[in-house]
């Protein structure tokens, strides 16, 4: 290798590391929003502010079907390929520090695939508590979701979640029933009966098609409407 090869090697190396340092550096990815956050103003006291936090279902919902969140006081904050721990760690600066009446939680299926290492359902479950809890500590109303039907990941086969899902679901439900949270049952509504999603809800069996997320959309604003009314258990 010539020396002038090996100098532009050199420096092809060296900024591929610092792209790497930058991404492990910022795991949660907390400055995926945040100038948007800092250009934010506060609700006036008439405004239901909602933000949704979750990952590529949430993040794409903005993409894909825009109108839920132009005419609506609706805040998107979904980051795509996130797991619940990353939620968890960037929810005070995406969420609270935003001051919505109500926060829609959708999150997990990157957990089960495994997406930043081994994730137990009570890790996940855990993650989800916190998140709700930190939510109903400032006074925050919750719509804890469940997680969208997917009978395999086709970024990672062999996960199971067509029997995980379902599994963490009634973990969800329960906590929702103990806590009088509102759960969003889009499993059940979304199902193909073998526990993947109905085809014309999906692109690839796990992110939602302009159907999918109209059907959502139809669930979603109602559980919102419940939510502003129901008080939940400390």
């Amino acid at each position: 290798m010539s020396s002038k090869n090996k100098i532009k090697l050199f420096f092809m190396c060296a900024f591929l590391l610092s792209i790497f340092n930058s991404s492990a550096q910022d795991w949660p990815n907390l400055n995926r929003y945040q100038s948007e956050n800092e250009a934010l103003v506060p609700p006036n006291n008439k405004e239901k502010r909602v933000v949704f936090m979750g990952n590529s279902i949430t993040q794409q919902w903005k993409e894909i079907h825009p109108d839920l969140f132009t005419k609506n006081p609706f805040i998107d904050r979904g980051i795509s390929g996130q797991t619940t721990p990353q939620m968890l760690i960037r929810f005070r600066q995406d969420v609270i520090k935003l001051q919505p009446k109500v926060v829609v939680i959708l999150a997990g299926t990157n957990d089960i695939a495994g997406n930043t290492g081994p994730s137990t359902l009570e890790m996940i479950m855990d993650n989800l508590k916190s998140m709700s809890e930190l939510a109903i500590e400032n006074n925050i109303r919750v719509v804890l979701c469940s997680i969208l039907p997917a009978y395999d990941y086709p970024w990672r086969k062999g996960m199971e979640p067509n029997l995980k899902i379902p599994a963490l679901n009634a973990m969800i439900k329960d906590y929702c029933t103990k806590k009088n949270i509102v759960y969003l049952d889009y499993f059940s509504e979304m199902n193909d009966g073998n526990n993947g999603m109905i085809a014309e809800f999906t692109t690839d069996g796990v992110h939602c098609t302009l159907k999918g997320y109209e059907k959502m959309e139809s669930m979603v604003k109602p559980a919102i409407k419940k939510a502003l009314k129901t008080k939940p258990r400390k």
